[in-house]
């Protein structure tokens, strides 16, 4: 089977407010840690909008200096943010999910961080490029039977000839497009908007899994999104240990305001259908189960947010 992924780097536009929107989060936490946070970040062309709600008692949160320290001070911040909702609030406040939805997770026996090999292949091709050219880039990866076929690179500021050896010497592969529409010194927010939320599948599992739908940044663990998926890796991982499977993929569903899930399943090997036990799913459960108080969010928003020894990435013994 063909399979193809890809991934981006920290300097593309999206991957920047992303980053931005992480970091928003995290300082309101470590100034009130029951802040409740759900912000977007849209930029691109000179301007960087922040808007959401957060509802926090945090007091020292400068967002604009945030913006500036992030995307190198050019760009005009412009910051619209409201308190939560007090009808999505009376929901919270009872313990219940800041939202509803779907949320995945997966794990196979691929790699050794139990990641599908393609999205792994193009996340470690990305990363060394990203060394030697630490601006806006991505890569792609198609695969078949383990092998990659092409790849595709393009960095900014980068040397077609020099970024083709690079990438062969780091991935070998059958063809290589590097730089296809030529080479190219604008990138970022200078060429391009971005808006976060928006590489959904890059911070997951790649294209042949399939994803909820919600965005993960910008947003605490009362909002399911982003924590119930974390969790559902977490049982994933478990149960490809505890099943001794190839793949595991967790499907979870919430309602707002309730605190338990209205779907918790399980299929291992794509056929065999199970029951989620022994695991406290409730928004405050999932965060004291991967102990969320200490996360760092902001690292979670570059180079993907499974696979890279997280909590909900390790294994029970």
């Amino acid at each position: 089977m063909i399979k193809t992924a890809e991934f981006v780097t920290p300097k593309h536009p999206d991957k920047i407010c992303d980053l931005i929107a992480d970091t928003i989060l995290d300082a309101y936490l470590a100034e009130d840690p029951d802040s409740r946070v759900a912000v977007e970040v849209m930029g691109g062309h000179g301007k960087v909008r922040v808007s959401g709600e957060v509802t926090s008692e945090a007091a020292a949160v400068s967002i604009v200096d945030i913006v500036k320290s992030i995307e190198g001070g050019h760009a005009e911040a412009d910051v619209q943010i409201s308190r939560q909702s007090p009808f999505i609030a009376q929901g919270v406040d009872i313990g219940g999910a800041g939202d509803q939805g779907i949320m995945v997770g997966f794990a196979c026996r691929d790699t050794e961080n139990f990641m599908p090999l393609e999205y792994e292949t193009a996340r470690n091709l990305c990363q060394e490029l990203y060394k030697a050219y630490p601006y806006d880039g991505k890569v792609q990866v198609t695969m078949e039977d383990g092998k990659a076929l092409t790849v595709v690179a393009s960095f900014q500021n980068s040397s077609s000839i020099e970024l083709e050896r690079l990438a062969r010497l780091i991935l070998p592969a059958g063809n290589y497009l590097v730089n296809p529409a030529g080479e190219w010194t604008q990138g970022g927010f200078e060429s391009d908007s971005g808006l976060s939320g928006r590489k959904l599948v890059v911070d997951s599992y790649g294209p042949q899994v399939p994803i909820g739908g919600g965005s993960f940044s910008g947003k605490d663990y009362t909002k399911v999104d982003r924590s119930g998926a974390y969790m559902a890796r977490k049982i994933a991982v478990d149960y490809l240990k505890k099943f001794d499977c190839q793949t595991v993929t967790i499907k979870l569903a919430y309602a707002i305001g309730k605190a338990e899930p209205v779907m918790a399943v399980g299929l291992l090997d794509e056929k065999k259908i199970v029951k989620i036990e022994g695991y406290d799913l409730s928004p405050a459960g999932i965060k004291n189960a991967l102990n969320l108080e200490a996360v760092r969010y902001a690292d979670t928003a570059v180079w993907g947010h499974f696979g890279r020894g997280f909590t909900w990435d390790m294994v029970d013994k």
